[in-house]
């Protein structure tokens, strides 16, 4: 493979980190701020992470969720995209079935064009929301078929990323643009670049399919900790080299929370794990701040499902994060570390990967 090609994909691991280091932004909307404040947030973010020596920066779709301002990443990643020099940036992930192949197409070129060299086109199959939001998303009632079609959706967009339909293809003569056709125009000259796709999984479909097509593989470890090493495992075994990749690559989403005092950490985890129950039982809203979670009544059956997901948030002071995300990556073998750290408030997000990176001795400029 040449090295260009695999520089896209693989990072480098920095300071005493064990694999390379990424970012996953799910730009946060916490109860008293704006959407307004949690996109200013993000190109702080940004900013700051590319400078310590992140790898990757990547925003993931999500609707119907007041608390979670990432409803566009196309339009996010551009905004990223100017504020930015070097870090990577990406979807993590779009979800293909809510969308046109040609549609993704189109903005993830527009987004090469903007940042060359530096776009990642990570895909789900899930709708990101609610099953009433997906039917609206789609204009359908049907929504298993979205699903269903994955393969066929991912090929038809490859298709349209490589502008190689077949002859006789009913969309051999459309053209996603920008893209490679401008470079076969009389007087064009076209970027040999193009996103390189990967595809996000929970489960084990993604990751078999992953696998099959030698595409690199992102788990979602952060709400799917049960699967991760079954899922892995799944990837490295029916992985076949491509022309993207002679062997596995797989990252994987942690949710990791840094701060100076390990009892602020304690106190926002349970937060989160308020946020998340209210998302999984119906009640969406603002991202609370830890006091309301800790006056708000926790049933038995509430306090399990608390107890349990802050048991995978890897939390505390800098140094018990960097133990536990050390820790994860040699129970999992994962070749890069995203880290997606949830907060109340844009400073303490901020903070928390300032002080990751300081635990791993990144570098500072």
């Amino acid at each position: 493979m040449p090295a260009d090609e695999a520089d896209e994909i693989r990072g480098a691991a920095h300071g005493a980190a064990p694999v390379p280091l990424s970012v996953l932004d799910l730009v946060t909307v916490g109860a008293g701020s704006t959407a307004t404040d949690a996109l200013r947030t993000s190109v702080a973010l940004s900013r700051l992470t590319e400078s310590r020596g992140f790898h990757r920066y990547w925003v993931a779709e999500h609707h119907a969720m007041p608390g979670v301002a990432s409803s566009s990443p196309a339009v996010i990643l551009a905004h990223l995209a100017a504020h930015t020099d070097r870090i990577r940036l990406g979807s993590g992930g779009v979800m293909l079935p809510n969308h046109a192949p040609l549609v993704i197409a189109e903005q993830f070129g527009t987004l090469e064009a903007m940042a060359p060299g530096r776009i990642d086109l990570g895909l789900g199959r899930a709708p990101g929301t609610d099953g009433a939001t997906a039917a609206a998303l789609r204009r359908t009632d049907t929504l298993n078929e979205g699903a269903d079609d994955f393969p066929q959706q991912l090929a038809e967009l490859t298709r349209f990323l490589d502008d190689d339909f077949p002859d006789g293809h009913p969309y051999r003569r459309i053209h996603a643009i920008p893209g490679p056709v401008q470079g076969s125009a009389p007087g064009g000259v076209q970027s040999p670049h193009r996103p390189p796709v990967w595809l996000l999984g929970s489960s084990g479909f993604s990751a078999r399919l992953a696998g099959m097509l030698g595409l690199p593989f992102a788990f979602a470890h952060h709400f799917s900790a049960q699967n991760t090493v079954p899922a892995l495992d799944l990837y490295r075994q029916t992985f076949r080299p491509s022309a993207v990749l002679d062997e596995p690559y797989a990252l994987i989403g942690v949710s990791a929370l840094a701060t100076d005092d390990a009892r602020e950490a304690r106190r926002q985890s349970r937060a989160v794990a308020l946020n998340m129950l209210r998302l999984r039982t119906g009640r969406p809203g603002l991202f609370p701040d830890p006091e309301e979670a800790e006056k708000y009544e926790f049933s038995p059956m509430e306090e399990e499902f608390i107890t349990s997901w802050t048991a995978n948030i890897v939390h505390g002071t800098a140094d018990e994060v960097r133990s536990g995300l050390d820790d994860l990556h040699k129970r999992t073998g994962a070749d890069e570390l995203m880290l997606v750290s949830h907060a109340h408030r844009g400073e303490l997000r901020l903070r928390s990967y300032e002080l990751i990176a300081d635990a791993y001795g990144l570098p500072t400029a």
